[in-house]
């Protein structure tokens, strides 16, 4: 899945905003397409190649918070689009807080909060998307998104 839905066909939905036009979309996308495939690759290649030593937590903290304050640079975008993208990028960047803070103190208990966070993180992200398709598609607010800021 982070191989090939969450990296791949981010890369190809970024390359897709590019074409329209849509910094801020084609930044997100390639951007955290190339965060699945980065992960993938540190999660899988030391299985694959013994010699290849995996990150050890400090790193993985670091890795984790430098994107938190991506995304949360990122968030600062959304608050020229609707609420529903703020709220994505508002739980993401909260998301990946708590697990640089769990790599960071090897506290469990915030480990499993990231999870549930996580969760809620991914089904409204799973909402907006669905949202956005089925109002373009009835050309309507079926779902709604939020106020879009001007």
């Amino acid at each position: 899945m982070g191989i090939f839905y969450g990296g791949l066909a981010q890369v190809i939905a970024g390359a897709l905003e590019w074409k329209k036009n849509n910094t801020f979309g084609m930044t997100a996308f390639i951007s955290y397409g190339m965060f699945w495939l980065s992960l993938a690759a540190l999660v899988i290649m030391p299985g694959m190649f013994p010699k290849i030593a995996g990150p050890n937590a400090t790193a993985m903290a670091v890795y984790l918070g430098l994107w938190g304050l991506f995304t949360l640079a990122m968030f600062i975008g959304t608050l020229k689009i609707s609420r529903a993208v703020q709220v994505v990028f508002c739980t993401l960047t909260l998301l990946f807080i708590l697990l640089a803070t769990a790599e960071a103190t090897g506290n469990a208990n915030i480990h499993l909060f990231a999870g549930y966070e996580g969760i809620f993180c991914g089904l409204s992200a799973m909402y907006t998307g669905l949202a956005q398709v089925l109002n373009e598609l009835y050309g309507k607010a079926v779902l709604p998104l939020g106020p879009v800021k001007r």
